[in-house]
Formats: structure tokens, C-alpha cells, sequence
């Protein structure tokens, strides 16, 4: 169990030159065949955010495969690959890197292949290195990549876009089920618009009015896009898209788990795996699987959340339980939890300022009695003298994503 106090989230950048050389860490910038890179140096600290379950395709960042071990005596490859993929047009590809045969000064040539992909096999005789791409003269976007020795890398980087952008993605989608019209927002991650290969995992949300902007909110502003904007600038979070379901005058019965008449939550399942889900999927760039699709919510939001993966974890492979509401409806959210045989990665947390807490120290017990274990698929916070309020999820929700999804690898 994790323990967060109420003031300030710091995020650490670790500055530095390895062997003398200037990196161009954060911020992008633009620099001239052969000069220095752009300010900002060092790398980014994750601020102890770990990598989703079972992960995804390398899209939306990067990912490493291969590399390493060898078998049957021989030896591993000191080789590595990496890949960017980005439509670059009629622009050229560069590498550079803090040891030789990159350089931070002095370009390395990509070659050109099919599928917007660049591609340059490095021998870097460090076990961890960084590097980062360069379109004609401008540095990718964001902290400097790393990649392991004898690896293959695939990044899927930006060049030009500092934020990602927040649009109302369906003004009235209706439901068969609940037979209610309700708004669908999305936010769209800084690099969405600019690198049409990419694709994202996505973080399904309740309350949508809350999320985005306070002029529509009902209860608070949850900040979502100034959290994830700020993440794509030091890359603390992996990029995701976020899709913000707003609510109705029947939230309470929508958002309670279980069967109708009495509860609306498995109608509400309905709604988001069967009828919105593949809309979305169908309209955005998105990864499906259930190892790159959560949900996540506060209070009844919660509450919808932790049942929908309780329930459905085939769909939803992670969640984030805001102040969950435990003892709604005799408390059977309990023994929903209890029944859970395919774990889902779970974070959720509590105020200590009438926040519902014993409800909440019930929910992670359960969850330990199930098998899970606490920093390894389940994280609890407990926000000293934070109460029941969005003010107090929003500065929970930086190091909700980042231990959900990750750091950008």
C-alpha cells in the first residue's frame, strides 16, 4: 500500500552529458546536420510507473523485442535494429545517440522501407543506450529513447505537435440497452494527428462532463488532457487515447454492478463493450486487446469500474478505482472481486478525509485474497487529508496512468 500526501506531485529529470557529449533530451528543438542538439538535456525520470500486463504491439512509443540471450553456448548479438516509424514524406530520416557509432553532433543514415518505416542496425557497446530520430533537421519530440544492446527497437515518434487535442467525438450516442442518448468525448494524444501509423491503447472513462474542460463539468475538472500533455513532454506516461463517457440522471442505477431491474451496471456493460467499443475502434487508431483497454472512475465510477473488470476481464485488462463506493447495494461489489479468476492490473486509492476509506481498505483485501499482489498487479495510494473530490483525483491521476500504462519506453 502506497502512501501520498496531499500537496504536490514532483516529477524528476535526471540531467546529464555521458562522455562530454550534449543530448537533446526534452523539449525537441532543431538542430542543422552535424550541430548540437537541442536543449533540455537528460533523461526522464517515470516517476515509478510500470508497464502494463501483458503490454501491446509497439505502437504510441516503443518496444524491444529480441535482444539478448543466447542459446545452446553461443553468444548474444551485439547488433541492434532500430525502427522508426513515422510517414515522413519526402523529408529523410536520422539517427543520433550518445555513443559511437552514433554521435550526438553527426548524423546516422536510416534506410527507407515499405510502410513509412526507417531502419539503421547499430553495434553500441553499451548494455542500455539512448538515441533519438531526426527528420531533416528537427529532433523528435519528447525525452530521449533508450534501447538494450542486441535488441530491436520500434518507435513511432513526433516532430512537430507539443499537445494532444480533446474533440466531442459523438455528440448522442444512443443505446438499445439503456435506451438514453449520451455524449462520447475523446482525447487524442499529442502525436495522433501528426504519425498516421501509430496506434494507442485506450483508458475508457465515466463521468465524461468532469474530464476535460470545467466549463462543462458538474463536480470538479479531473484535468485529464493537462496530465497526459504534460506526459508527452517528459515522457512519464505511455501515449493513450482516452474516451470519456458522460453520464445521465440515472448514473447511480447505471453505475451499480449486476443485473437489471435492480441495477443497471450489466446494461452499462453492455453499452460500453458491445455497442460503443467498436465504434471506437472503428473511428480511432486503437489497440483492442484487453492488455491496452481500461476503464477507470471515481466514487459510482469506481465502483462500474472495478465490476467491469471483475466481470469482463477478456475486454478490460486494466483499471483504475478512484474513492470506490463499497457499500452500495449490500456490498456486493465484494463478491463480485472475490469471484475473480482472471486478473485484470489494478489501481485504486482513497482520501482519508470522509472518503470511504474502510470501504476501500475491504476492496484491496478482497483483492489480495484472490491472488493479487500489492506492486506487482495491484496498487493501493492512500492520500493523507484528501477527501471525496475531483481536485484530489486529479493530482491522483498522474501516477494512476503512469502504473497502469507505463512510462513512453
Amino acid at each position: 500500500m502506497s502512501r501520498l500526501t496531499p500537496a504536490v506531485v514532483v516529477l524528476l529529470l535526471a540531467c546529464g552529458s555521458p562522455q562530454g557529449q550534449m543530448m537533446p533530451g526534452g523539449g525537441g528543438g532543431s538542430s542543422s546536420a552535424g550541430g548540437q542538439g537541442g536543449g533540455g538535456g537528460g533523461t526522464t525520470g517515470t516517476g515509478g510507473g510500470t508497464s502494463s500486463a501483458g503490454g501491446g504491439s509497439g505502437t504510441g512509443g516503443s518496444t524491444a523485442t529480441g535482444g539478448g540471450t543466447g542459446t545452446g553456448g553461443g553468444t548474444s548479438s551485439t547488433l541492434t535494429t532500430i525502427r522508426v516509424h513515422y510517414p515522413a514524406g519526402a523529408k529523410t530520416m536520422w539517427l543520433r545517440g550518445e555513443a559511437a557509432p552514433l554521435s550526438w553532433f553527426d548524423n546516422t543514415a536510416m534506410t527507407k522501407g515499405a510502410n513509412d518505416t526507417w531502419e539503421a542496425t547499430v553495434d553500441v557497446p553499451m548494455a542500455t543506450f539512448e538515441f533519438k530520430p531526426m527528420l531533416d533537421d528537427a529532433w523528435s519530440k519528447g525525452p530521449n529513447y533508450r534501447a538494450q544492446r542486441g535488441s530491436t527497437v520500434d518507435i513511432y515518434p513526433r516532430f512537430n505537435t507539443d499537445n494532444g487535442r480533446v474533440t466531442k467525438l459523438i455528440n448522442a450516442f444512443h443505446s438499445n440497452n439503456l435506451m438514453r442518448d449520451r455524449g462520447v468525448w475523446a482525447y487524442l494524444p499529442a502525436s495522433y494527428d501528426e504519425n498516421t501509423t501509430a496506434r494507442y491503447p485506450v483508458l475508457y472513462m465515466h463521468d465524461g462532463q468532469n474530464l476535460f474542460d470545467p466549463a462543462i463539468a458538474f463536480s470538479g475538472e479531473w484535468k485529464v488532457d493537462e496530465t497526459l500533455n504534460q506526459a508527452a513532454q517528459d515522457g512519464s506516461i505511455r501515449e493513450i487515447i482516452v474516451i470519456g463517457v458522460e453520464n445521465t440522471s440515472d448514473r447511480i442505477w447505471e453505475y451499480t454492478g449486476g443485473p437489471p431491474p435492480t441495477y443497471g451496471g450489466d446494461l452499462y456493460r453492455t453499452l460500453l463493450i458491445d455497442e460503443l467499443k467498436p465504434v471506437v475502434d472503428s473511428m480511432l487508431r486503437t489497440m483492442p486487446g484487453r492488455a491496452t483497454t481500461g476503464v477507470a472512475g471515481s466514487s459510482m465510477g469506481g465502483h462500474i469500474s472495478a465490476y467491469l473488470t471483475a466481470t469482463r476481464p477478456d475486454v478490460f485488462g486494466l483499471t483504475g478505482n478512484f474513492s470506490t463506493t463499497v457499500f452500495i447495494a449490500n456490498k456486493r461489489l465484494l463478491t463480485y472481486v472475490s469471484a475473480i479468476t482472471n486478473r485484470s492490473k489494478v489501481y485504486m486509492d482513497v482520501g482519508t478525509d470522509n472518503d470511504g476509506k474502510s470501504g476501500s481498505d475491504e476492496l484491496y483485501t478482497t483483492y489480495t485474497s484472490v491472488g493479487y499482489v500489492d506492486g506487482a498487479d495491484l496498487k493501493y495510494v492512500v492520500q493523507q487529508g484528501a477527501n471525496h473530490s475531483e481536485f484530489y483525483w486529479a493530482q491522483r491521476l498522474p501516477g494512476a496512468l503512469q502504473w497502469l500504462f507505463g512510462p513512453r519506453q
